[in-house]
């Protein structure tokens, strides 16, 4: 990862969430030396990069069980960073307590919009009052500052850890293979040997004004023999202009690959590459 193993990394890597959200927990499950720092929302996240308090950020794109982070589509092409790698993280959620609490003592459960409908199950079979927080990691800090035996979180086992409260029953999604892929993001693109193994580049654009012009804008690729792994359609507030985010695979340097984005440029407008990195170990495990 721009020529420093993950494992190696040092410095700072901004999230969004409290300490010991998930986001803080893939962190450090890929940079295990670095130091997480928490952001309240995902615009301060992208900044804190861009204004060097951090080397890295690292920011979740889309859940297997709730679908794509919306917010975070809109903000990645009017930022100046680039994808440097990705990485897919297993959600396994936890129902926390305070101390000396049981599962019998609970009457309330608090944790994220996304958190809750995914353990819907283990919340009516117990008969619990839900609560929304602005994410996992600070439900649990809230629970633990309150001190109350009927009051739950649904945040991580790192969650627990960090703010003191016991592990009441783990892995308690509906759906087990819940998945989160995250993207990292770094102020400089990288170069990557094709020799490297499977490489995925991500870049926006948006269609001209003209008949076929999403069909037209494709056709490179098609011609060309380059994978297309993943587009996705966005409106601007004006209902106008259609604006995409796609994947390939294949590395930005790679011929076919510049061949299929020539004619991407001369069918499509305001194109912005947003880098090359490897595929994820989980894309083949899932193939």
């Amino acid at each position: 990862m721009t020529n420093v193993k993950a494992s190696e990394r040092t410095g700072k890597i901004s999230f969004q969430g409290a300490l010991g959200a998930f986001s803080d927990m893939s962190c450090r499950a890929v940079f295990p030396r670095m130091q997480t720092l928490p952001c309240e929302t995902f615009a301060d996240a992208f900044q804190a990069v861009v204004s060097g308090e951090t080397e890295l950020a690292m920011i979740p794109v889309d859940n297997s069980l709730a679908g794509r982070v919306a917010d975070v589509h809109h903000l990645l092409p009017t930022q100046k960073l680039f994808i440097i790698a990705e990485h897919f993280q297993p959600i396994s959620m936890c129902l926390l307590g305070i101390k000396g609490s049981s599962i019998s003592d609970l009457t309330d459960v608090h944790s994220h919009v996304h958190a809750i409908p995914q353990c819907r199950k283990i919340i009516k079979e117990l008969g619990l009052k839900p609560h929304v927080h602005a994410d996992t990691a600070g439900a649990a800090a809230e629970v633990a500052e309150k001190a109350d035996k009927t009051q739950a979180a649904i945040a991580s086992r790192l969650a627990g850890e960090l703010y003191g409260l016991e592990i009441l029953k783990e892995g308690i999604q509906d759906i087990q293979n819940n998945t989160t892929r995250f993207l990292i993001l770094s102020p400089e693109m990288q170069r990557l040997k094709s020799d490297k193994g499977p490489i995925l580049t991500s870049f926006f654009f948006e269609v001209r004004n003209v008949p076929a012009a999403l069909y037209k804008a494709l056709g490179g690729f098609a011609t060309n023999g380059v994978q297309i792994t993943k587009l996705e359609s966005y409106i601007d507030p004006q209902f106008h202009a259609a604006r995409f985010y796609a994947e390939v695979l294949g590395n930005i340097d790679d011929r076919p690959l510049q061949m299929a984005l020539e004619e991407l440029n001369f069918f499509a407008k305001d194109v912005k590459m947003m880098g090359s990195y490897l595929a994820h170990p989980f894309r083949k495990l899932n193939h």
